[in-house]
Formats: structure tokens, C-alpha cells, sequence
């Protein structure tokens, strides 16, 4: 018999221009289902489940839904909060209290464990819950995953910022140092690489946290590409560090996040660190830095058709699979083989993408650990989908006249 209740879905981890899509694609499909009679939004997460601070959601306008659906940002709000054993307890009290019997959590791999801990709670007492992570991160970190909601569109924003500074370096020559979100892993940096167009484009140089960088081979790399271009883009990741695995970032900054984690690129003092060291260690003046931030996550007009269709599908998906025939899981974007970029989706165990979070393969990394290969610019660009055109003049040099 199908299971009958009411459903609770909420928002967790950093916002992305898409998450909207999968919260409204959950929302459109469970009105469908007469087993799920109330559906209510927790505001701000766990935070907002913990505190029963609800919304009711059945009862908003399908245009309404639509224009959120197409708006960046959580828009139920967000939050970092992974539940203790104690908050556990209490937070399947009140899904009891609630008669709350769908429970959806919209996130990454930190979402994904706080759905399996409340699952496995809720199995634990013999309360019946149908439980579903649905995916998202722009970081591109979750197992199981060809690639997640919100990274395609974060990918694309990082490829037109770095399409814009590299035509001004053309315009105005220096160096320019471009610090790009990922903690772990370079996904979203590695992104940056679809800026070029022209052989000589930028980002010259790409530097990711899978791989030990060296102050000593970024200043040389940075001197030998000045040298032959007379100018140099350069794109770091917020999360790259030493061989020993320290961040460089924690070398000039001691400013912590809302988990006690040093705060890698919120501060600015990564790129401006790492521009204090071109100039030390060359005859360059002209370096600039820029941190691209929170930017990068829920930037409005600059999205991926994709990542649009993608969000709203594993939102939709999240819903048919808990009503019709899983108990618990997580909703997995997978490609299918062939040169036309087509996906399908599967149903895997929430403990898959739980907590631990995969790295750009090595095929996707140069031997030299500077740049990508062609390998991830085949990857990534049919996510991303089209980026502006950009021209240039062939350069036809006008001969003097002679007197």
C-alpha cells in the first residue's frame, strides 16, 4: 500500500543558480500524488527543521513556483549544519509531529550524510520515512555523479569572467591572478579553460588542489609565459596546497568559516599573496588579483541550459522514486557513451554520496600540473553548453607610404 503523509523538503549547503529548479520540480511532482497531502519547506535547513520553521508550499501558485524556479539562491534559505546525535532525535520527533513521511534534502555530500543519519534514525525507532538526497554543488565533488546540479552554471559564469579578463589583459598587458572556489576539488577551476578561443588565450596557466603546487615552479611558469606573451592569466584554486597537504591559503590567513575550516578565499588573501610574490621574484609590475567568491555560485543570466533541465529532472525524480518504489536514496546524473552529450538517472544508496567527495581524475590534469587537457575540455563543455562569441582582427598590417 502506498505510503500516505505529509512531505518536508529543505535546502542545505552553498547556493547555486539552478537549486531552485530541483526545488520546484519536487514540489510540481508531488502535487501529482494523493498520498502526499501537505508539503512544507523548512527555512534554512536543518537550522529550520531543528526550530519547526515551516512554510507551506502547496498552497503557492504554479507561476509563482516557476518565476523561484529561474531565480539563483536557495530560496527556502540555507544553512551549514550537520545534526548531532542528541538533534537527530529531536528532529525525528518533530517529522513524527508532523506526520512528515517524504522527507527531501537538497544538497552535497554533507546533505547527503545528514539525510542518511535522520533515515537511519527514523529505521532505527521502525518510523516509516521515505528519505531522498537530491543532488547539488557547484564544487562537481559528489561520488556516483558524472556531474551535479549548479556546477555547470558555475562553470560557465568562471568561463566568461575569464573570457573578460583576458581580453583586457590583450588590451592593457599584465599579469592577472584569478582565485577560483574549491577546497578539495578543481573542478570549477579547471572550467576556466573553456575561456579560450584563440591559441594564445587565457587562463595561460591552471593550478588545482589534486596537485602539490610550488611556489618556486608558479613563479617560473608565470616569468616564462610573460616572456613569450608579454602578459599572463593565471587560474588558482582557493584549495591548493603544499606537498605536505597544507593550503597555501592557511599561510596567510587565519580567518575560519562556520566549520572551524580556514577560510581559503573569502578574504582575499590568497591571490593577493600570490601576486606580493610575482612581484617580489620578477621585474613584472603590472599583477593584479581577484577572488571571484561568492560570485561564482548565484550569479543571475548565467546559466546552463543543461544544468536548468538537469535540476529540475533529479527534483522531479527525487519524488516518483520515494512514491513509487524506494524507500531512501539519492538521485545520480550519469552520461551515456557515444560523441552526442545525453544523460540518464539512477536511483543509488544515500551512503554512496554521503560525506566523501571525489577530485578531477588525472587524465583531466597536464604532467605538469599547470593546466588541463583536452581530455576535461571534452568533459565539461557540452555541460556548459555555448559561451559568447568572441572575435578578433587577422592583424593585416597597413605599409607606411613611402615620401
Amino acid at each position: 500500500m502506498a505510503l500516505k503523509g505529509n512531505m518536508l523538503i529543505g535546502q542545505s549547503g552553498g547556493p547555486t543558480v539552478v537549486i531552485n529548479q530541483s526545488l520546484v520540480g519536487a514540489i510540481l511532482e508531488a502535487k501529482k500524488h494523493k498520498q502526499i497531502k501537505n508539503i512544507y519547506g523548512a527555512l534554512h535547513g536543518m537550522s529550520g527543521i531543528l526550530a519547526e520553521d515551516f512554510i507551506d508550499l502547496r498552497k503557492e501558485k504554479t507561476s509563482d513556483l516557476e518565476a523561484i524556479a529561474l531565480t539563483p539562491a536557495s530560496a527556502l534559505g540555507s544553512a551549514r549544519k550537520k545534526p548531532t546525535p542528541d538533534e537527530c532525535t529531536k528532529v525525528f520527533e518533530i517529522l513524527r509531529k508532523h506526520d512528515i513521511r517524504y522527507f527531501f534534502y537538497i544538497g552535497g555530500n554533507d546533505s547527503a550524510e545528514s539525510a542518511n543519519i535522520i533515515n537511519e534514525t527514523a529505521k532505527k525507532v521502525g518510523y516509516e520515512l521515505h528519505c531522498f538526497h537530491i543532488p547539488k554543488t557547484i564544487d562537481n565533488d559528489l561520488r556516483e555523479n558524472d556531474h551535479t546540479p549548479g556546477f555547470a552554471s558555475a562553470a560557465k559564469f568562471v568561463a566568461c569572467a575569464s573570457m573578460g579578463d583576458n581580453l583586457d589583459s590583450r588590451a592593457l598587458p599584465g599579469v592577472k591572478v584569478n582565485v577560483i572556489m574549491g577546497r578539495h576539488a578543481g573542478f570549477l577551476t579547471a572550467a576556466s579553460a573553456l575561456a579560450r578561443v584563440y591559441p594564445d588565450d587565457g587562463p595561460h596557466l591552471i593550478y588545482l588542489p589534486e596537485r602539490a603546487f610550488s611556489m618556486d615552479k608558479f613563479v617560473a611558469d608565470v616569468e616564462r609565459i610573460y616572456k613569450k606573451l608579454g602578459r599572463c592569466i593565471i587560474a588558482v584554486s582557493e584549495g591548493i596546497a603544499d606537498e605536505s597537504g597544507v593550503a597555501i591559503a592557511t599561510k596567510f590567513s587565519k580567518e575560519v568559516d562556520s566549520h572551524g575550516n580556514v577560510q581559503l578565499s573569502g578574504t582575499g588573501a590568497l591571490g593577493d599573496s600570490l601576486a606580493q610574490e610575482i612581484k617580489a621574484r620578477t621585474k613584472i609590475t603590472r599583477v593584479r588579483a581577484d577572488t571571484f567568491g561568492y560570485l561564482q555560485r548565484s550569479f543571475p543570466g548565467v546559466y546552463s541550459e543543461n544544468d536548468m533541465k538537469e535540476a529540475r529532472t533529479v527534483g522531479k525524480l527525487a519524488v516518483q522514486f520515494a512514491v513509487k518504489k524506494y524507500n531512501d536514496g539519492s538521485v545520480a546524473i550519469r552520461r551515456k557513451a557515444g560523441k552526442k552529450y545525453d544523460v540518464f538517472f539512477e536511483r543509488i544508496e544515500l551512503k554512496l554520496v554521503a560525506k566523501e567527495t571525489r577530485h578531477v581524475p588525472d587524465n583531466f590534469i597536464n604532467k605538469e600540473g599547470n593546466d588541463v587537457t583536452k581530455a576535461f575540455i571534452e568533459y565539461a563543455k557540452p555541460i556548459v553548453g555555448p559561451l559568447p562569441v568572441i572575435g578578433r582582427f587577422k592583424g593585416v598590417k597597413v605599409k607606411a607610404k613611402k615620401k
